[in-house]
């Protein structure tokens, strides 16, 4: 069962002197349960494809349906709404917040879901940190971790909420080899013990032969 399923999609940016056309006429279908990494050269789409995936940005033409939702029809607010219930993102420069200790920035996605008690927001935010080994740093800054630290926080925010969905955007860019497969260990048990499905970018060969698909972008095209 596809869980994200892209029908013609294109992406055309324009400003006033010239086109990009950064995704053309693509079409993929990601099955429930799956990990895929997406290559491909420096300014091929691939980010622009993992935006438009997780609500981020939004198709010049096409369709895409994630969970049987075509999330291109949503307005601002309903886009909001899906993405804080269903999508986790992870980001190579972690964007995390300097002055929010580490509870308090794996806490930010539940603080915009309803119906989330903060009793209830503080047991799922124990349990995951806890999950990843971070437990012991719940109230330090994120100036006070490792880059590998930072990445173990992020990658706790984008599943507190148990998504669906987890996005990652060359999660282990930023990191030497060692943390590198630490987090690339996390992504596959989060992928197997939980079902989640994950879509990650990256340049790293050896990581996407890992997963059970690689997708290969080049000039805004699916080339295999």
């Amino acid at each position: 069962m596809s869980i994200i399923s892209l029908k013609e999609v294109s992406k055309l940016y324009r400003t006033k002197e010239i086109e990009t056309m950064a995704l053309e006429n693509i079409n993929l279908d990601i099955e429930e349960g799956e990990f895929v990494s997406i290559m491909g050269p420096s300014g091929c789409g691939k980010s622009t494809l993992l935006n438009i995936m997780g609500l981020l940005d939004s198709a010049s033409s096409g369709s895409v349906d994630i969970l049987d939702c075509n999330v291109g029809k949503l307005g601002d607010s309903a886009s909001a709404r899906f993405r804080n219930a269903n999508l986790g993102f992870v980001f190579q420069s972690f964007h995390l917040i300097p002055s929010l200790n580490v509870a308090a920035n794996v806490e930010l996605p539940l603080v915009y879901r309803s119906g989330v008690s903060a009793a209830e927001r503080r047991r799922m935010v124990q349990e995951v940190l806890e999950r990843l080994g971070m437990s012991h740093r719940i109230k330090h800054l994120p100036t006070q971790l490792s880059g590998g630290q930072c990445q173990r926080v992020a990658i706790a925010r984008a599943i507190v909420g148990k998504p669906k969905i987890v996005l990652a955007d060359e999660p282990t860019g930023n990191l030497d080899s060692r943390m590198g497969a630490e987090v690339m260990s996390l992504l596959h048990r989060l992928n197997k013990e939980d079902g989640t499905t994950v879509v990650m970018v990256t340049h790293n060969e050896e990581q996407a032969r890992q997963t059970d698909r690689i997708i290969r972008f080049f000039d805004g095209h699916i080339v295999s």
